[in-house]
């Protein structure tokens, strides 16, 4: 855990690169906007990377100014794009086009295990080692592919002796396994499936990769007002028509029931994986907005009521 004294924002933000990793439906993109956003109202000039290209990062942060503090820029990167211009910057330019061209390049991640997503990576260490930003947040794969793409390096390094591929592997190994340089921030939600996911993937990052993890992200945390007791609900329902009354009972009951996991499922992921906790409240809305991701900065950084949870 870390000092008391050092704030949500500051240990999820402790070093240059932050890879932001979790079960697919959890809010890893969320959490990516969110990490961002508080981070540029701290002044900072934030990269924001985009791996599955989908324009939702785009919508939840908006344009920001670019260069200058609290400014943040958002990228995507495809593994076909960066090998493409992994190969132009090497001396490949005319078999990178062909390869385009024909549709090749598609395949070579297929062909060489591993090289797609270490061009990947690559990019992200080139984008840190400019020093344009002050922190790259990368939204990075759903957790059963994270473990796989931060090994790719590794791989690759013990299959290829030497030559560019290997010092782009080395490389990176060097960036991931710098804990002043990067960390993993895993995102689960308040349920058994996430929450045993969370704990696996913590475990093989750190046996596999040897990379730092920073704190664990609870999503969508039923953080809403104190629920009445059942005689004090009923009570205050009872001039209400019988159907009415049960509808609001049954409504109660659920989320009681749904509080009282949720406890169930923090308490031990904090008992399996004992690293700091952060959680974000849930937000009741079909999509969320930039508007929300403004209200969930807003918790991040304590200027509202709802808690801040750590773990042991």
């Amino acid at each position: 855990m870390p000092p008391e004294h050092e704030s949500p924002l500051q240990s999820l933000t402790a070093t240059n690169v932050v890879i932001v990793a979790g079960k697919g439906g959890v809010g890893k993109t969320t959490v990516t906007a969110v990490i961002a956003r508080a981070a540029s109202r701290d002044g900072r000039r934030v990269l924001v990377v985009e791996l599955d290209g989908k324009p939702t990062l785009d919508q939840l942060l908006g344009r920001e100014a670019q260069n200058g503090p609290g400014s943040i820029e958002v990228v995507h990167i495809s593994a076909a794009d960066a090998l493409d211009e992994y190969l132009r910057d090497h001396g490949f330019a005319r078999i990178a086009k062909r390869l385009n061209k024909t549709g090749v390049i598609d395949m070579v991640g297929t062909a060489a295990p591993g090289i797609d997503d270490v061009v990947v990576l690559g990019k992200v260490k080139s984008f840190e080692r400019s020093q344009d930003f002050d922190l790259i947040v990368v939204d990075g794969p759903a957790a059963g592919h994270a473990i796989t793409f931060l090994t790719s390096a590794t791989g690759l390094a013990n299959a290829v002796r030497s030559g560019p591929v290997r010092t782009q592997s080395d490389e990176v190994i060097g960036l991931l396994t710098d804990v002043e340089r990067c960390q993993v921030v895993l995102v689960a939600l308040p349920e058994t499936t996430p929450v045993n996911e969370v704990v696996e993937t913590a475990f093989a990052l750190e046996d596999d990769v040897g990379i730092q993890l920073g704190p664990i992200v609870i999503n969508g945390v039923d953080t809403g007002v104190p629920l009445p007791s059942v005689k004090t609900a009923a009570a205050a329902w009872q001039d209400l028509d019988a159907g009415a009354a049960a509808v609001l009972a049954e409504a109660a009951a659920f989320r009681r029931s749904r509080r009282a996991m949720e406890r169930t499922e923090i308490e031990r992921l904090s008992a399996e994986l004992p690293l700091e906790q952060i959680t974000l409240p849930a937000q009741l809305v079909a999509g969320l907005t930039a508007t929300d991701i403004d209200r969930l900065t807003d918790h991040l950084l304590g200027l509202n009521d709802v808690p801040h949870v750590e773990g042991n």
